[in-house]
């Protein structure tokens, strides 16, 4: 998403949410009866992208939310840099008291197989909830002869190394799912990395590099344009955002879903009804029609998972991305 979209949309879910009504690696925390009158104070959210985009529009908009359903204040305080880290470090190393939240992107489970990190990304840090996804879609340039994921993968199957994709940077989510992509089917191309997203979908409409992965609300207007041709969504089902589009997974390659979410997490060793009741009122918040459509006009699609099953899809990618950052032998400069 470029800055001035995402500017806009964040704007449209500041003016919603005022429409609507209403450390080192912790210890479980006992439960001494203070989360059932939690939260009595006000909560801190980290936000680990900059101002302006999609991670931090969201969790602006839950923010004011939670502010509502609890009277209590929510201080958002975006703190960008390496990759997210830097923020979840200091969600990592804040007391487990519920009142340090973390709000970032899917982007979390790559660093630990790029970065030295300084705290354990499953043991510091207490999945919440999946709050939103934002659905990625594969596309080509419109003079590579291929309709759909099938004639692509032979086509690059026939011409071993000879297709260029780009990418927001090396290590990056964009950069690796197309690594997987390759690896799961069986396809040699080149990587070529930009700083950013928005370069790299401009040397692709520019007719540089064959193909990329990015965001639906960054590449639609290319593709509905011709500028671009979508091919599959690359999340391992449909997006209401393109209804229209089939996974990759349906198109040829069984098990393919990748998707690009954002979400809340706490500190790890907070106790888990803390997490039960932040995830509560964000799920509730996110089944609201109204929050939906919103949500869909910007290309997002609204989760609210449970803490419990958010945590099992969080274990599950690291240790997916380690497989593919090892294969690839990715490094991070």
């Amino acid at each position: 998403m470029n800055r001035s979209a995402a500017t806009i949309c964040g704007a449209a879910l500041v003016l919603m949410a005022g429409s609507f009504a209403a450390g080192a690696a912790h210890a479980q925390a006992p439960s001494t009866g203070s989360e059932q009158a939690y939260p009595t104070k006000a909560i801190r959210m980290i936000i680990a992208l900059a101002p302006g985009g999609g991670v931090d529009t969201t969790g602006r908009f839950l923010a004011l939310k939670l502010n509502e359903a609890w009277g209590q204040p929510v201080v958002t305080e975006n703190r960008p840099g390496a990759g997210g880290t830097i923020a979840a470090e200091l969600v990592a190393r804040a007391a487990p008291d519920g009142y340090t939240l973390l709000m970032t992107s899917a982007g979390i489970t790559i660093t630990p197989s790029l970065l030295k990190l300084s705290y354990d990304p499953l043991k510091d840090l207490l999945p919440v909830t999946m709050a939103v996804v934002s659905p990625g879609v594969l596309v080509v340039h419109p003079s590579l002869p291929v309709k759909n994921v099938k004639e692509l993968i032979a086509f690059a199957r026939a011409r071993p190394g000879e297709l260029f994709f780009s990418s927001s940077g090396q290590g990056s989510a964009q950069h690796l799912t197309v690594e997987l992509f390759s690896q799961m089917t069986g396809i040699k191309m080149t990587h070529v990395p930009y700083k950013g997203t928005a370069p790299s979908i401009l040397d692709l409409v520019a007719g540089r590099v064959a193909l990329t992965v990015a965001s639906v609300i960054s590449t639609r207007p290319m593709f509905t344009a011709g500028k671009l041709r979508a091919l599959a969504v690359v999340g391992p089902k449909r997006t209401t955002a393109l209804p229209e589009y089939p996974t990759i997974a349906e198109s040829g390659v069984p098990g393919f879903g990748v998707e690009n979410w954002y979400a809340l997490f706490l500190p790890g060793g907070t106790n888990k009804a803390i997490a039960g009741r932040i995830h509560e009122v964000v799920a509730r918040v996110l089944s609201d029609p109204a929050t939906s459509k919103l949500l869909l006009g910007q290309g997002l699609d609204a989760v609210g998972s449970s803490p419990d099953e958010f945590a099992k899809v969080y274990a599950d990618e690291i240790r997916t991305w380690a497989k593919v950052v090892k294969a690839v032998g990715v490094q991070v400069n």
